[in-house]
């Protein structure tokens, strides 16, 4: 019946309307500025988890490397951000390196293996494995950090929260500007419609002239350039060290299966649940801080099987 599809909203929105009141009245200041935290994590979720939206969600291809995907685009752009000291150029270079990966995983794997999904699971694990290794092998345990260009350097004056690095605030306009990018392309393109064909019905696409095997190649591409640029990203905002791509796998995988498959604005509104529970929990819980993700997970799939924008097949 229709008011089920409330029951969700209602379930998630009532125990949030009620902490968000008893949480301003207690310590206002806390509450925005862990909440500005949220948005911004949530904003660098969305940019790994779209690109896996693309690959895993859309395509239906089971890569679980895609972390592997963010942390050799973070190595390889702080390479290059290291010898020209420019931090676009380190963007630029982690999207293109990642693409590059990608797209040799997509010719040299998946396209062997479509509608495979357990021999695509192990085989990404392996390869996972393998990536994690060579990246422990090339830039050993060591930390790296990046720094952001000078004209976003700092920090900005808001209310409530006074003081708030001003390079968040830019990565929180970025995962907007890119999201809507993504259901441009996916909703309102030629190309995009070729991708959700082509993932429906192969034969048919191929029959009617397009390259399927060329679409596919520059979808999976994509998908693992914006792991790359989230890498660059991640790693000015935070840090890069091994272990980051099991992070981003997983936070990948939640927010997917939350949103829903194949669903960038699913994706958007998965990325934003699970990054202001992360931040909340911690500021608030911080014991229990990582259950209140498994918990949202638990909720969505008890009402929403397909995620909370997900559609049936």
């Amino acid at each position: 019946m229709k008011y089920r599809r409330w029951i969700p909203w209602i379930v998630f929105g009532l125990p949030v309307a009620v902490f968000a009141v008893w949480a301003i009245a207690d310590n206002a200041s806390l509450f925005f500025k862990t909440l500005l935290n949220g948005l911004t994590l949530a904003s660098l979720y969305f940019l790994v988890a779209s690109g896996f939206t693309l690959v895993f969600g859309l395509m239906r291809n089971v890569n679980l490397a895609h972390g592997s995907l963010y942390l050799i685009g973070a190595y390889i752009g702080w390479m290059v951000g290291e010898h020209t000291g420019s931090w676009v150029l380190a963007v630029i270079a982690g999207f293109l390196s990642a693409a590059i990966l990608g797209l040799l995983m997509q010719v040299l794997i998946f396209r062997h293996m479509q509608g495979q999904d357990l021999r695509q699971t192990l085989v990404t694990i392996g390869l996972s494995i393998v990536l994690a290794d060579l990246a422990l092998w090339i830039w050993g345990a060591e930390i790296y950090t990046f720094d952001p260009p000078a004209w976003i350097y700092g920090s900005t004056t808001l209310p409530l929260v006074n003081k708030f690095p001003t390079y968040r605030l830019m990565v929180l306009l970025a995962s907007i500007v890119i999201g809507v990018g993504l259901w441009l392309l996916l909703a309102r393109t030629r190309i995009g419609m070729m991708i959700r064909a082509g993932v429906d019905d192969r034969a048919m696409l191929a029959a009617s002239g397009v390259n399927v095997q060329r679409v596919f190649a520059l979808t999976f591409a994509i998908g693992a350039g914006l792991a790359g640029l989230a890498g660059v990203v991640g790693g000015t905002a935070l840090s890069v060290s091994p272990g980051e791509d099991t992070r981003y796998l997983l936070a990948s995988l939640v927010v997917v299966i939350v949103g829903g498959m194949g669903s960038v604005v699913g994706a958007a509104i998965g990325a934003l649940l699970i990054g202001l529970a992360e931040q909340f929990g911690l500021a608030y819980a911080p014991t229990y801080s990582v259950v209140f993700t498994f918990v949202i997970m638990v909720i969505a799939l008890a009402f929403k099987p397909r995620g909370l924008m997900g559609k049936a097949a």
